[in-house]
C-alpha cells in the first residue's frame, strides 16, 4: 500500500516535496524476501551453508533486513509516485521520516524532497546576433608560415665573436639582493636567445656583446608588477659568464629541408602544397571555432531559468578535478590540496544552463548525427595523420571516440541552425590576426 500528497515547497522555483505513506506489511514483507536470501548463503559455526536455522538468522540479520527492505520499499514508492505525477527529478531525492500528524494505520510516513528540471522551450534565435569568422589564406600566409617552419628547426653553432640579436648565449649567472642571493636567482648553463623576449630587457642587454669566458656584473631593477611577489620592484645584483655564443643557422628552403618535413622525394612544391593544406586545415577550424563561441555567447544570454542545485554541484566538482589534474600536468603539486568546488560555481551555472538549452534545441530541431557527416568529421580529423586510413578503422570501432565525434556532428548542427536563424556579422580577419587571438577557451 501506498499513497502521496503534495505539500508546498518555497526553497527554490525547482523544489517539490512529496509525502508518501508506505505499508509495514510491505515492509516485513520485504524483510522475509531478503532473510530467505540470506539464509541460503549464510555461514555460522556448527551448522552447514544454507542449514542455518531461520530464528538464527532472523537474531543475526534481521535488522539489516529490516533497513534494507525499508530503504527499497521507500525508494519504489517515491518513485512510483514521481512518475504517477510525471516529475523530472534532477539528482537524488532526500527522503525523512514525517513525524508530525498520524499516519494511516498500519503505515509510515515520510517526505521527499528534490528538485526538477525546468520547463524549456526552444528559443527563438532571429532576434540574436553572432559573429561568423571569415579568414582567407593568401600565399603571403603561406611564405610566412614557411618561414616559421624553417626558423623552429635553427641549429646554433658557436662562435668566437661578441653575442648580437638572435645569437642564443648559454650563461652561468647569479643574483643578490642586499648581498643574499634569492630563491630563482641562480643557474648554471642557463641558454636563451637574445632579443627573443624571453629574458628581462636589462639583463637581455647586458649578455648583448659578451663573448665565451666573459664575466660581467650588473644592477637590475625587478618591475614592480614582477610575477615573483618576492622580488618584485627590488633591485638585485647579477654576475653572468657566458659559457657559449652560438649563431644561428635558419635551414634554406629546399630539397634538404623539404626531406626533413617528411616529404621523401624533396619535392618543394608538395611540401607547399603540404603545408597550404594544413595551414587552410588549421584556419578553418579555428574559425569555425570562434563562430561557434559567439553561438553559444549568444544562446547562454537566452538561458534565463533556474537550474537544478544537484546539477550545479556536480559540474562544480567536475570544474574543480579538471582545474587539479591540469595543474598537476603543469607539474604544479595540488595533489592533496583543496580546490573548493564553490569557486566554480558561477561557471557551472552558466554551462549547466547552456547545457539544458542545447538538449531543448537538439531535441526540438530533431538535430541528428548522420552517418556521412559522422564519417567526414572523422576522415577529416585523420587528414593530419600519417595514415589517415588507418586513423579512421580504428576511431570508428572505438565507440567511446565515435560518440565524441556524433556529440560533435550535432553540435555542428546546432551552430548551423543558429545561424540560419539570427542575425548574422561576418567579421573578415587576417591569418595573423586570427593565430594572434588564439583559440576560444
Amino acid at each position: 500500500m501506498t499513497s502521496t500528497s503534495s505539500v508546498p515547497a518555497a526553497a527554490s522555483s525547482l523544489e517539490r516535496r512529496l509525502q508518501i505513506s508506505v505499508s509495514i506489511s510491505d515492509i516485513d514483507q520485504e524483510a522475509r524476501k531478503r532473510l530467505a536470501r540470506i539464509s541460503k548463503s549464510v555461514k555460522m559455526p556448527g551448522f552447514r551453508p544454507g542449514k542455518v536455522p531461520m530464528k538464527v538468522v532472523q537474531q543475526s540479520y534481521g535488522a539489516q533486513a529490516q533497513s534494507e527492505a525499508l530503504g527499497v520499499v521507500v525508494s519504489r514508492a517515491v518513485s512510483q509516485a514521481v512518475s504517477e505525477q510525471n516529475l523530472r527529478v534532477a539528482g537524488q531525492p532526500s527522503v525523512a521520516p514525517v513525524t508530525e500528524g498520524e499516519a494511516p494505520e498500519g503505515a509510515l510516513r515520510f517526505e521527499a524532497v528534490f528538485e526538477v528540471f525546468p520547463e524549456i522551450t526552444c528559443p527563438d534565435v532571429t532576434a540574436i546576433e553572432v559573429s561568423r569568422v571569415i579568414c582567407e589564406v593568401s600565399d603571403a600566409d603561406l611564405e610566412r608560415t614557411l618561414d616559421t617552419l624553417r626558423r623552429q628547426r635553427t641549429v646554433f653553432e658557436a662562435v668566437d665573436r661578441p653575442s648580437e640579436k638572435g645569437d642564443r648565449v648559454t650563461v652561468d649567472f647569479k643574483g643578490e639582493i642586499d648581498g643574499v642571493a634569492f630563491a630563482g636567482g641562480t643557474s648554471e648553463n642557463f641558454p636563451f636567445v637574445l632579443g627573443d623576449g624571453s629574458m628581462l630587457l636589462e639583463f637581455d642587454q647586458a649578455a648583448t656583446g659578451m663573448k665565451a669566458g666573459d664575466t660581467k656584473t650588473f644592477p637590475m631593477k625587478f618591475p614592480d608588477d614582477y610575477h615573483g611577489k618576492e622580488v618584485a620592484g627590488k633591485l638585485a645584483v647579477f654576475t653572468i659568464k657566458v659559457r657559449e655564443v652560438g649563431a644561428a643557422n635558419v635551414p634554406q628552403l629546399d630539397a634538404e629541408f623539404a626531406r626533413s618535413m617528411g616529404i621523401a622525394s624533396g619535392d618543394l612544391e608538395q611540401l607547399r602544397s603540404d603545408v597550404h593544406k594544413n595551414l587552410v586545415r588549421e584556419v578553418t577550424g579555428r574559425c569555425r571555432s570562434k563562430t561557434k563561441a559567439s553561438v553559444m555567447e549568444a544562446l547562454e544570454n537566452l538561458a534565463a531559468f533556474d537550474v537544478p542545485r544537484a546539477l550545479v554541484d556536480t559540474e562544480s566538482q567536475r570544474l574543480a578535478d579538471s582545474a587539479r589534474q591540469d595543474m598537476m600536468a603543469r607539474g604544479m603539486n595540488v595533489k592533496d590540496a583543496p580546490i573548493p568546488a564553490e569557486l566554480f560555481k558561477d561557471q557551472a551555472i552558466r554551462r549547466v544552463k547552456l547545457g539544458l538549452l542545447i538538449g531543448e534545441i537538439v531535441r526540438a530541431q530533431n538535430l541528428t548525427a548522420p552517418a556521412d557527416k559522422v564519417r567526414a568529421l572523422i576522415e577529416e580529423m585523420a587528414s593530419a595523420y600519417e595514415r589517415p586510413q588507418d586513423f579512421v578503422n580504428w576511431f570508428m570501432n572505438q565507440p567511446r571516440q565515435r560518440a565524441d565525434a556524433e556529440a560533435a556532428v550535432i553540435e555542428n548542427q546546432l551552430v548551423d541552425w543558429v545561424l540560419s536563424q539570427a542575425r548574422v556579422v561576418d567579421r573578415t580577419i587576417s591569418v595573423e590576426e586570427l593565430m594572434a587571438e588564439g583559440a576560444p577557451a
